[in-house]
């Protein structure tokens, strides 16, 4: 799941998620203010990604629950999950770095 925010005031947040079968990312959570913050909140709490663009969440609240994105927005997300996909690739890296110093500094 990846969720797309805007700042605090007149908050919205769009939850969307890309399963193995869909054929585009799914809008499946939306809304303004309190619901907002806590599609946010639930998002950091489970480690998802939150993306800060008022003019993408803007065209994505236009989108119904549970129906994919439209053509139209597809290289935006594209570019957004393929942008979270190396980071979280990295991060794994440094991760296995950081366990395999350990082993060798255990070893010395």
């Amino acid at each position: 799941m990846n969720n797309l925010a805007q700042p605090h005031h007149h908050q919205q947040a769009i939850a969307l998620a890309y399963g193995a079968n869909d054929y585009a990312p799914k809008v499946v959570a939306k809304g303004h203010g309190a619901v907002a913050e806590q599609i946010i909140a639930l998002a950091k709490e489970h480690k998802v990604f939150v993306h800060e663009s008022k003019d993408l969440v803007n065209l994505l609240m236009q989108v119904d629950l549970d129906a994919h994105i439209p053509p139209e927005l597809y290289l935006a997300i594209a570019e957004i999950l393929a942008w979270i996909y190396r980071l979280e690739a990295e991060k794994a890296q440094s991760q296995q770095a950081e366990k395999f110093e350990e082993k060798i500094e255990n070893w010395r």
